[in-house]
């Protein structure tokens, strides 16, 4: 299903290096428009390491990016504490730096936004291959004075989030983010173009109530799920508080009042 590739010989050594640690086929130069054994592949080239789909009519790219686009964008025009991020995590309660554990990183925007905000952030994803494209984007952005800033306050650890929690002595941060992948049963929704390449990989997080329960053992003072506006919350307790969207949806689990 998923292969290591590139667009040119000059990444050969990269791409089958990362076939190795991930324990995948390397294709090594190939046009993906033209490869039917795979249906996606971990794709590096000029633009640096990427998850696209194969074939003639295939979506576009998908890459960890916090220098370009819409990450680019918020960085320089973002909507400040003011964004309903902010407010669920707790920036208009505190005047503190706030240690926030993105434990359901992604490609880590969400962290990126929080990082613009002041945060310190640390973040666990558990797939190997969204971690790898994440470990990309964060290494071309300490190329960049602007993305640097705010990706120096990210800190990508490797390894499962609960098995991880539950390892750790102690609150393990101000407040732990989860944003974890939910069962997508609407066949008919339209689903963004990342989603629709990571669901292959990564499935859904069928065990996103055990992490709930392990990151309201290990968080200081509140946990915060973000989940789509009309789904469920994740079993558990009941939150303490919503802030709800156009899209999406925050519920907050509060442990005690931010200093």
């Amino acid at each position: 299903m998923l292969a290591c590739a590139c667009e040119d010989r000059v990444y050969s050594q990269l791409s089958d290096d990362l076939a190795e640690r991930l324990t995948l086929p390397s294709l090594g130069v190939v046009d993906p428009r033209f490869v039917s054994d795979f249906d996606l592949l971990l794709w590096r080239g000029k633009d640096g390491l990427s998850l696209r789909a194969t074939g003639k009519k295939a979506p576009g790219p998908v890459r960890a990016e916090f220098v370009t686009g819409k990450a680019g964008y918020r960085r320089d025009h973002g909507g400040g504490s003011g964004q309903m991020i902010a407010r669920a995590v707790g920036l208009q309660r505190t005047r503190q730096t706030l240690r926030v554990l993105d434990a359901t990183a992604g490609l880590g925007q969400d962290a990126y936004v929080l990082a613009g905000l002041g945060c310190e952030l640390q973040l666990l994803e558990r797939s190997p291959v969204i971690h790898a494209l994440l470990e990309d984007g964060l290494a071309r952005a300490a190329a960049s004075p602007e993305a640097v800033a705010l990706t120096s306050k990210m800190t990508l650890l490797a390894g499962d989030s609960i098995l991880w929690l539950r390892e750790q002595p102690g609150p393990v941060a101000d407040v732990i983010y989860l944003d974890p992948m939910f069962p997508h049963r609407d066949k008919s929704a339209r689903v963004k173009k990342e989603m629709e390449l990571f669901r292959p990989v990564v499935g859904a997080d069928e065990d996103a109530a055990d992490l709930l329960s392990a990151a309201l053992e290990k968080a200081e003072y509140r946990v915060v799920v973000k989940r789509p506006r009309k789904a469920p919350p994740v079993s558990g307790p009941k939150p303490t508080t919503q802030l709800e969207g156009k899209s999406s949806r925050y519920d907050i689990y509060a442990l005690k009042a931010l200093p």
